[in-house]
């Protein structure tokens, strides 16, 4: 396989810059490392994740430079499709809690 820099992204690098703008996305991520770090709101509330810094937790948990690499990577697009079922059963769980309200 040729570097990352040669890579052509195709349509699992496209969806994978469309999670990256998703508000949603970026609290799913806030949450994710709340629970996973044992975290109090306080020390790490909604809002805190970003655009960029959705790429880079894509890319760290998919062990890949570019989200290009997520096209010619089996293991790397399971990785992400891992991430977006997580992410939605997420929203589910969130959804049924505003219905609850």
């Amino acid at each position: 396989m040729t570097g990352a820099a040669h890579l052509k992204g195709g349509l699992v690098a496209r969806r994978a810059a469309i999670l990256c703008t998703n508000r949603r996305f970026h609290l799913y991520l806030d949450h994710a490392k709340r629970r996973r770090h044992g975290l109090e709101y306080h020390a790490l509330p909604d809002g805190t994740h970003n655009e960029q810094d959705a790429a880079d937790a894509i890319r760290q948990a998919c062990g890949i430079t570019s989200r290009a690499e997520l096209d010619h990577d089996a293991e790397a697009a399971a990785m992400f499709d891992r991430i977006v079922a997580d992410f939605q059963k997420w929203m589910r769980r969130q959804a049924a809690k505003t219905r609850r309200l």
